[in-house]
């Protein structure tokens, strides 16, 4: 097995996400229980649910939850949709198979670390960044000048994390396009998709605009549902797909029945779900540009376009990583330092942290934040008064 770097990300939240009082950093939007999953279940479901036989299940997924995942995509069906436990099995099996020795990838920076680190640990890699001055754009003639004769795919993350940028839906098809052209993959983790602030900026799903392309999903992040450990991939073609299939049998073998089941309930409800989870970002965004307005001085804060996660600046002398680190020790407010995200390819801004929008109440985390914020500035505030009180004195 490949040995990889330390997966910062899931080390740092290792040691806070169930330890810290306030979990303002959340990746996923606002979760439910199963009685609350359960009650949007038709009466087939329902039924599957109590009857369910706990013995193994298929490699490539459930057949209806495959037929419900595939529903969404356009010109798909469930015979080009391979089922995973979770996303990081989908992105760490297809990005292990499909790169070697002497190919060459190209991944959009900054990003969730395996879409970095695995095709790192296969072969050369070319980073090109978001740029930060421009509200995380995509310069999407820097990745198709980045690609190469050996290049077999792009990487691509959109909506964003940590940065909740989003490209332009023609630039997306004009990326796909060309790299379909040159022979290319198109690698696009989808995650967030759904959760667009502007729904006419939501884009086209990668395995639809090209026969080449993958296509990442899981239940985690826009429906909310981490616990049940659903991903997926989409793609039309369906030799990868066998091949991706046999390489699970090395991990998971087949997935939760329990989970599968929900997870069918839920993306069949997905149109429903999504909805309420854009109204509650919407509710928040307004309780998050107050708080940062509060402190202007110490933030530079711009809602997410897409997702529930965003990257603001941290303004503040000590770095964005020993603020992070006193919120959580301190106050009990758990965010992620930008360095968490530093990348081997590019340089991410390290006077960034992420921050999450898509929880229910998250004005006990901002509070607690707020009166520790002012606190400190008032002790501060007092230091340099007997500073220069002290001064006056010796110059006294």
């Amino acid at each position: 097995m490949t040995v990889l770097p330390e997966f910062r990300l899931e080390t740092y939240f290792a040691r806070w996400e169930f330890t810290a009082r306030h979990h303002l950093t959340a990746s996923d939007a606002q979760t439910r229980t199963v009685t609350d999953l359960l009650a949007l279940a038709d009466e087939q479901d329902l039924a599957a649910w109590r009857d369910l036989d706990l013995g193994y299940r298929e490699t490539w997924g459930d057949p209806l939850l495959r037929e419900a995942i595939a529903s969404g995509y356009t010109g798909l069906d469930a015979g080009e949709v391979l089922c995973f436990a979770g996303a990081e099995e989908a992105i760490y099996l297809a990005l292990t198979a499909l790169l070697g020795p002497g190919d060459h990838a190209v991944v959009v920076t900054p990003g969730y670390q395996s879409a970095e680190t695995v095709p790192l640990s296969r072969c050369e890699v070319t980073g090109v960044a978001l740029d930060p001055e421009r509200n995380w754009a995509l310069d999407v003639d820097a990745v198709l000048d980045a690609v190469r004769p050996n290049t077999v795919l792009v990487a691509v993350n959109f909506p964003n994390n940590p940065t909740g940028a989003l490209v332009e839906p023609a630039e997306f098809r004009r990326l796909v396009a060309e790299c379909d052209a040159r022979g290319v993959r198109v690698f696009s983790d989808e995650v967030y998709r759904g959760l667009e602030l502007d729904p006419a900026r939501t884009l086209p799903q990668a395995a639809e605009l090209s026969p080449r392309a993958l296509s990442v999903g899981v239940t985690s992040k826009s429906l909310g549902l981490p616990g049940l450990r659903v991903g997926w991939i989409a793609c039309q073609d369906r030799e990868l797909l066998s091949t991706l299939e046999r390489a699970k049998h090395y991990t998971t073998i087949c997935n939760a029945g329990p989970s599968e089941v929900l997870a069918r309930i839920a993306i069949k409800a997905r149109e429903r779900i999504l909805t309420e989870n854009r109204a509650l970002i919407a509710a928040n965004l307004p309780v998050f540009q107050d708080f940062f307005a509060e402190f202007a001085e110490l933030f530079e804060f711009a809602p997410p376009e897409g997702g529930c996660v965003c990257f603001p600046r941290y303004l503040g002398t000590e770095g964005a990583t020993e603020f992070c680190r006193r919120a959580v020790e301190e106050v009990g407010v758990l965010l992620v330092p930008g360095e968490v995200f530093a990348s081997r390819l590019t340089p991410v801004p390290a006077d960034r942290f992420r921050i999450g929008v898509g929880r229910r109440d998250p004005e006990p985390a901002l509070d607690a934040l707020r009166g520790w914020i002012r606190s400190t500035r008032n002790v501060q505030a007092l230091r340099a008064d007997d500073g220069e009180q002290s001064q006056r004195l010796l110059g006294g």
